[in-house]
């Protein structure tokens, strides 16, 4: 550990090295600002362009090393017992499937400690259906967790205002332009989005949003069943599906366990 921490002291004193770069070029942006003063009619918008082109004072090198120390002295070194012990293998007690939404860290809202969760992040925290030529990096994942890590217990969270589903029920009806990517990817929620606009059309498009949110948990956690591992492990009980909604504005958490068994039996007569 302590080469890393020589590493990072290093790159600390070249980010201090960049950063009197920047410092340096100041008489540069009051240039930009004052030919941008004598533009008459444009001054506040090239104002605002000006002062974009000025570095943050955040510094990304700093905040990565800053971090990894904290968490060094705080964490590690305190147990280190226990990270040696999680050196020589892992046996996570969840696989979860949350959002990379940066609001909704499931290590911190539900203190994973390392070694218990076993995480999948993407737009929307869905879950496709099983499909050896698409979306083969959730199936990967799905995979190594069932029959590799023998996880008994399977987690999708989802949360409150999400992006991915925002998208999802307003495109294409808002006439925007496609995405690259995004908007294949949230596909696979449609059986979700019409589930909400035929029970809940009349609805604003916000308790919409916060109903596909829910709907969408469900959905994942039904596809979930098109994996052969996983179905194969629920029918030796040796897994549980379970699903989360976490709401950051309000700061609640719901679970609902998702369960597959028969209905008592039913006379004909």
């Amino acid at each position: 550990m302590d080469v890393y921490i020589t590493f990072s002291d290093q790159l600390a004193e070249e980010s201090s090295d960049m950063a009197s770069l920047f410092h340096s070029e100041e008489p540069v942006y009051e240039e930009v600002r004052r030919l941008n003063s004598e533009k008459g009619d444009h001054l506040e918008n090239d104002q605002e362009k000006s002062a974009n082109l000025i570095p943050s004072s955040f510094d990304p090198v700093q905040a990565i090393i800053q971090g990894f120390k904290y968490f060094k002295q705080n964490e590690f070194d305190p147990n280190r017992p226990f990270y040696d012990e999680l050196a020589k293998g892992q046996e996570p007690k969840f696989l979860v499937f949350a959002c990379s939404d940066s609001r909704v860290s499931p290590s911190i809202i539900l203190n994973f400690k390392p070694g218990e969760a076993f995480m999948v992040r993407n737009i929307a925290n869905l879950v496709p259906v099983f499909d050896q030529l698409k979306y083969s990096g959730t199936g990967a994942a799905i995979e190594y967790a069932i029959s590799v890590l023998k996880i008994p217990n399977i987690l999708v969270i989802g949360h409150s205002s999400c992006g991915g589903i925002k998208r999802l029920m307003s495109y294409p009806e808002d006439d925007s332009a496609p995405c690259d990517f995004i908007d294949e990817w949230v596909k696979i929620g449609l059986p979700a989005k019409e589930k909400v606009k035929a029970n809940s059309g009349n609805c604003s498009f916000y308790e919409q949003c916060e109903q596909c949110e829910k709907e969408a948990v469900k959905l994942s956690l039904t596809n979930l069943l098109t994996y052969p591992y996983v179905r194969k492990a629920i029918a030796n009980n040796a897994l549980k599906l379970m699903g989360g909604y976490y709401d950051f504005v309000d700061g609640t958490f719901e679970v609902v366990l998702f369960e597959t068994h028969f209905s008592p039996p039913i006379p004909a007569i």
